[in-house]
Parts: structure tokens; sequence; C-alpha cells
């Protein structure tokens, strides 16, 4: 361990607007001619905005902490709290043993019939075939449809700042870094899909390749669930964003929580020419170093669907593989199966219990 704690490195450009160029970026929202008639309110509107932009207030409503955090007099963003008292409530569900089986479906694909590409994506197909199986007088199911990202207004994924890169208590679960309000960060939909994850029992990911990697929507949730793995629960520790304090709490020893611990996963991973093999390894292994457990080799799968073939038909080439339609379904099963068998004491992890000697 250093003798002492590293000063935080700077040195980048510095990003922020000057009035003028606040202004355009502000109103370049309301190019719609409808807004011309509103032209006098939306001035006094930015003028506002900028006002909150210039004193940074990231957070305008606040209250105090309270006796179950480390400082009770520190300042907490409600949205936060509203954020972590759903997780709590989630976490209340997961463990409810007379409570159903849960799963989360998610969709992975941008594609959908309500933007611009006027068609429904295949994953969200195959997620309609993990449904049929998931779905009993037992579970509970619940579909995050990432393409809505692409197709709904206002719904956002903002991407992740990094803080635990800084250190490992800088990075709060959930993430506090949104809403910023004084930097227009917000309609940000993690808040809503932390819980979905710490509810689940069991979680399923279906998703395309895209230019060999998982989907961008995919891609901004991983990221932004950095925060279930070893995050901070109290905020009040670091006082907000203070790097200094961050380091030298992680540097005393950070316990590094597991908050997505031991549920199971399944992950479907499709494509039309490369890269299937990879993108399901790298999903698997992501949600294994989160301390999240295979439901078992029958629930990961990667596969090519009219490879090589034109895009105009790739649908139809769904229509006609039914082998890999049964081995969506199969994943589903394999799932099922895991969760069912871990919520009744049948199935056992082997090394669920052993100690890593070493934290990320």
């Amino acid at each position: 361990m250093p003798e002492k704690t590293p000063a935080p490195r700077k040195g980048m450009p510095d990003p922020h607007l000057d009035h003028a160029a606040f202004r355009e970026r502000f109103l370049s929202q309301y190019r719609d001619p409808a807004f011309h008639r509103l032209a006098a309110e939306l001035e006094k509107i930015a003028a506002v905005a900028w006002e909150a932009y210039e004193d940074g207030r990231k957070a305008p409503l606040t209250r105090k902490a309270g006796a179950e955090f480390a400082d009770p007099d520190y300042d907490l963003s409600v949205d936060w709290i509203a954020a972590r008292a759903a997780i709590a409530e989630a976490q209340e569900r997961h463990k409810d043993p007379t409570g159903p089986h849960r799963y989360l479906l998610i969709n992975c694909s941008s594609r959908s019939e309500h933007t611009c590409p006027g068609e429904m994506s295949k994953s969200y197909r195959m997620v309609e075939l993990a449904r049929e199986i998931l779905e009993g007088d037992t579970s509970e199911v619940q579909t995050l449809d990432l393409s809505r990202l692409a197709s709904e207004y206002g719904r956002k994924i903002h991407p992740c700042k990094a803080c635990f890169s800084t250190a490992a208590p800088l990075c709060h679960w959930p993430c506090s870094c949104y809403p910023n309000y004084a930097a227009g960060q917000t309609q940000d939909w993690m808040n809503d899909i932390y819980p979905m994850w710490v509810e689940a029992h069991g979680v399923m990911i279906i998703t395309p390749v895209n230019w060999y990697q998982v989907s961008s929507p995919l891609k901004l949730m991983m990221d932004r669930l950095v925060c279930a793995d070893g995050g901070n629960p109290d905020p009040t520790l670091t006082h907000g964003t203070d790097a200094t304090q961050a380091k030298t709490i992680e540097l005393a020893g950070w316990d590094y929580p597991r908050h997505l611990e031991g549920r199971l996963f399944a992950c479907v991973v499709h494509g039309d020419v490369e890269g299937t093999e990879n993108v399901r390894r790298s999903i698997s292994d992501w949600l294994c170093f989160m301390h999240m457990c295979p439901a078992g080799p029958a629930a990961e799968l990667d596969r090519y669907i009219g490879y090589w073939k034109p895009y105009a038909t790739n649908h139809a080439e769904f229509d006609a593989d039914t082998d890999v339609q049964e081995e969506v379904r199969n994943a589903a099963r394999a799932l099922k199966e895991g969760v069912e068998a871990t919520r009744t004491g049948k199935m056992i992890t082997a090394g669920n219990t052993l100690k890593a000697p070493r934290q990320k």
C-alpha cells in the first residue's frame, strides 16, 4: 500500500461551454417551427438552464442522509434515495421464499418496427419464444426491451463515467452520476433497470452481433451495471465525488460487495457473418465476473441465422430454422430448471462459497 493516497491526476481540456454555445445547444432541441411562437418563453427557460449549468446544480433536490449512513448530515439526492429504495424493495422480492420464480428477459437489439428500420428484430422474436417457456403459474416474467432506446421519446441510458477506475468506493450503488440536471443529463433509464436485475432469480440476454461486439444498447447497460459489482452503497462515505477520499478508503481495504451474486443467467447470441462465439463468451465472462452463475451448457447459445444471406430475407431464414428456435427454447428451459433447482436447494454450484484471494 502506498505511504500516502495518490492525488487524482488532472490535465484534460475543460469541456465548459460559454453562454453563447450553451444557449445555441439548448435551443437546438426546439427546431420545430411549432415552437417559434414560444420563442420568448424558451429564452426565459434557456436563461434558467444556463444559471443551473453555471452553478453546477447537479442534484437540486436533496435531503439529509439520516442515521443509516456514515455521514447523517450529508445532503443526498432525492433521486438517488428513491432509486436505492426501489432496489431494496426488489431485493426483498428476490429473497422471499414464498414468492414466484422471477425472470428477466432482455431484448438487446436496437431494431424496431416503430422507428427507422420499420421491422421487428429477430432478438425480440427469440425473447417471445423464451417467454412461452418461462411463463407459468409459479413464475413472473419481465421483459426489458432495449430497442426502446432507439424508438421511444426520452428513453436514454447515459454512458458510464468510469468512477470505479479512480477508486472503487467512488462508484455508488445505485449509480449516482445521473440524473445531472445542470448538464442536461436526465431521463436516464438505469434507475428503473437496476431493480429488474435485483429482483430476478434468472436473467436471459438475447442479442445480435454488431460489428464483432454486443449491441450498443447492451453495452451501455453493461457499463452502467459496474456499480453492481463492488459498488459503494453509501455515497456519504465519499461525500459524493471526492476522489481523494475514495482513494483513501479503497487503499484502506474495500470489501467489494457483489450486489447481483448468485443469480442465474442464460444468453443467446445470433449473427449473420462473424463474431457470435466471441460475443457469447464476453457476455458469459462478464456475468460470471459479477458472481452470477451460468444455468448450464444448454443455457448459452451462439448461432448464425441466414449465414451470408441477404438481410432482406433474414426473418424468412429464421422462420425456416426451426432447430435454432428450439435451441432458444432449450436455453430458457435450462434457465428455468436451474432457477427452480436453486430455489429449492437442489442445485449446488461447486466453489460458490470459496473466498477469492483478491478482488478487482
